[in-house]
């Protein structure tokens, strides 16, 4: 999905956690953050393969899993469970990510795993071939979302949860909801830049 909706689904997780554990602000933003990340690694796509971000580590559940692993210990023995917290929130976004086109959960067999709802068995076994159709590799994949109601759906609705959530749960944090204005004129610019590179 795109940062914009992990974003919102972040807010919302964190927004509800801030009631039951009275996140300060640095708390608020580290699970917050960790919600959305490992997004940043689209900016390297060029270098991946098929310039498909989502089969860097960062997109794996490797990371979630060390930060469990210490936010557990440092739980045990100092009573501070943040980063624990934050570990679930950067989990939830990989297993998220299963759903549209899935993502390397394991890493090392360098294999998307997951539901991959919006691409056919026959597409991703013949991927270059259907890349080899446009000019930008990443067209096919912007197409095939933005041409999916319930994708937009499901972004409208998350938009709405998100802000009903921040008001009841966390309204003094209720100015990160910017953050998912600002990923989604990111993906909407990308958008539009893809389509113009395809008509021209």
């Amino acid at each position: 999905m795109h940062i914009n909706i992990h974003i919102a689904v972040g807010i919302i997780i964190t927004s509800i956690l801030h009631y039951f554990f009275n996140f300060n602000l640095i708390e608020y933003v580290f699970v917050l953050l960790l919600s959305f990340i490992c997004d940043f690694d689209i900016f390297f796509t060029k270098f991946a393969k098929n310039q498909n971000h989502r089969l860097y580590i960062t997109h794996s559940l490797i990371p979630s899993i060390i930060l469990i692993i210490i936010g557990v210990i440092i739980t045990l023995f100092f009573d501070y469970n943040v980063i624990l917290l934050g570990g679930v929130s950067y989990m939830f976004h990989i297993l998220i990510d299963t759903f549209d086109w899935g993502t390397n959960l394991f890493y090392f067999p360098k294999k998307q795993n997951g539901f991959k709802l919006l691409i056919s068995l026959e597409e991703l076994e013949n991927l270059p071939r259907y890349l080899s159709q446009y000019k930008n590799p990443g067209s096919f994949f912007d197409t095939k979302y933005y041409n999916n109601n319930i994708c937009m759906m499901i972004e409208i609705t998350l938009f709405c949860i998100m802000l009903i959530i921040v008001v009841i749960f966390a309204l003094e944090y209720i100015y990160f909801i910017s953050f998912y204005f600002i990923g989604l004129a990111f993906h909407l610019s990308r958008h539009y830049q893809l389509q113009k590179s395809e008509r021209n």
